[in-house]
Formats: structure tokens, sequence, C-alpha cells
């Protein structure tokens, strides 16, 4: 029998001694690229919300600067329609409800009421990103 420098016996006491892959992974942190990364909580997307949409709705400012590129666009192809407030008309008032927040959906949003003539109020939810930045409204779903 021929005898070569690493048998299998010498291999597996090696494998024996040295600590298995999984358990040192186990001990790692599970999302190290994500330490670094800022994602908005609820309380952030609630003061944003507010002040974007204001008593009466975005400011001209907020219309150009406070919105997503898709959110743009979805204006640029309703021209008759506000698509921020799912409206024709300025409300009389605003009302940001609560907001919910899906980590693993990575979106925050809150059903918004608008203040209308004759005591009629009608809703909206309002989407924000939670990695955006800086911070802007992602999307708008009228209720219907």
């Amino acid at each position: 029998m021929k005898t070569t420098p690493y048998s299998l016996g010498a291999l597996l006491l090696a494998l024996l001694v040295l600590p298995a892959p999984t358990a040192v992974a186990a001990v790692a942190d599970p999302t190290p690229a994500a330490a670094g990364r800022h994602r908005h909580t609820a309380s952030e997307i609630s003061a944003f919300l507010t002040a974007f949409y204001g008593h009466h709705g975005p400011s001209a400012r907020d219309r150009e600067q406070g919105i997503s590129q898709q959110l743009a666009e979805k204006q640029e192809h309703a021209p008759t329609s506000d698509v921020l407030l799912c409206a024709h008309d300025e409300p009389r008032d605003i009302v940001v409800g609560a907001v919910t927040v899906a980590q693993s959906a990575g979106v925050g949003w809150a059903t918004v009421t608008t203040h209308w003539a004759a005591d009629r109020t009608d809703t909206f939810t309002a989407y924000v990103r939670l990695d955006s930045r800086p911070i802007k409204l992602d999307d708008v779903i009228c209720a219907g």
C-alpha cells in the first residue's frame, strides 16, 4: 500500500476539529448590509404626509419635489384630475390617519381623508417607500 501525504483519516480529523461554517454563520449578523441603511419609521412618514398635504393640499414645491417619478408620470397622464388628492378641487381640510409600515414590503401608508363642502368626505391611501432619500410620496390609490 502506498502512503500519501494526506490520508482520509487526517482529513476527517481536521474537519472534526475546525468549527462548522454553519455555526459561525449563526452567530454573525444576518443583515450586515442593512445596518447602515435608514428606513423611514411610521412617525417620520406621518410627519411627512401631514406636512406634505397640509390642510388644503400640497404646495407647488411639494408637487414638484416631494413625489416619486412614478407619481409624476401618473399625474401627467391624468391632466384633468389631481392624482395627489383624488379630486378636481381644493378640499376644505385634510386629515392624515395612522401610518402602517410593512418592513418586508419596504413601504408605509396611511389613509388620508379629505373634507369637502356639505360635510362630504372622501378617502385615499398615500404610500411612501421606506428607503426613499429624501422621503417622497411614492403613490396614491383613490378609494373609488
